[in-house]
């Protein structure tokens, strides 16, 4: 059976139509209804299933990726940073709209179920599959099956406290690290760090940092330094035998280098042999993920 995948985004909803063997066979891109009304959003994910049934010509599995997860509780999504979706059932209301059973799960847990499966991380045991864009998010894989954990919040290592007392988060905590790892993040302390011409976006400041810019530099080495520390947290708990990158901010090479080396100083161990990956499947790597949910893959 062909499977769609959804990737529900802040400003785009992507589909695809995935055949057994991982193939994409069909894609389709729509905008995120800007009225951020929850009923708009539920019409425009239920139209591209049905208009990516119609140009693949059979009824397919349907998983979808979203910012947030559903609680083992209520049922209903909780911790979307898409507001609107929070205290909502969107996979029962998602089933009722399209007459089948509807696989939901966290935007990073597909991330990191994509590339463990087919991925940068395939071949590995047990991956922490990591998304640093507009916000942070991880998730966990383990012999190509994703482990949710019972609450619906294993590789939430973005709303761990990272600097106490820090930045307000829209957890309504402080200091996590979604507050200084996202994209936001970097430009948050760029203008902490004085920034106030010049850099206007995450992009912008880490090429200035490469074109020697000294408040850049300096910002991304406190950057690389939060990074380094909120990783080897991670290590030191899972100890995965790879790490995946995802997102904007994946793109930075020097995670990959002085990150890494930074790394294993905060690492308890004498040594650090944890491979630390970009993404293998880039923008597409969610929405491959969200496909993957059903049928489970198995090892």
């Amino acid at each position: 059976m062909n499977r769609i995948g959804v990737d529900l985004g802040g400003t785009k909803i992507e589909g695809i139509v995935m055949d057994p063997s991982g193939r994409i066979t069909h894609r389709n891109r729509i905008p995120t209804p800007r009225s951020g009304i929850y009923q708009d959003i539920l019409d425009s994910l239920g139209k591209l299933v049905v208009d990516l049934e119609t140009s693949c010509g059979e009824r397919c599995s349907v998983g979808v990726g979203t910012p947030g997860a559903v609680s083992s509780l209520t049922g209903a999504l909780k911790n979307s940073n898409t507001l609107s979706l929070n205290g909502r059932p969107l996979k029962q209301d998602l089933e009722s709209l399209l007459e089948r059973e509807v696989r939901v799960e966290n935007d990073a847990n597909c991330f990191a179920l994509s590339e463990a499966t087919d991925g940068a991380a395939a071949g590995y045991g047990v991956v922490f599959g990591v998304i640093m864009g507009t916000g942070v998010g991880g998730g966990i894989v383990i012999d190509k099956r994703l482990h949710p954990g019972p609450q619906h919040i294993a590789g939430e290592w973005g709303h761990n406290t990272l600097v106490p007392d820090g930045r307000l988060c829209y957890c309504g905590r402080r200091g996590c690290v979604e507050t200084y790892l996202s994209g936001p993040g970097l430009v948050a302390q760029w203008k902490e760090d004085g920034g106030t011409a010049g850099a206007v976006s995450a992009e912008q400041i880490v090429q200035q940092a490469a074109t020697g810019d000294e408040r850049s530099r300096s910002t991304m080495e406190r950057y690389i330094d939060h990074f380094s520390r909120a990783m080897a947290t991670v290590i030191n708990i899972l100890d995965p035998d790879a790490i995946v990158l995802g997102g904007g901010m994946s793109n930075v090479q020097a995670l990959y280098a002085d990150g890494r080396q930074r790394i294993g100083s905060y690492v308890f161990n004498d040594e650090l042999t944890t491979p630390l990956l970009p993404n293998r499947h880039g923008d597409s790597s969610g929405v491959r993920g969200a496909a993957w949910l059903w049928p489970a893959p198995r090892a």
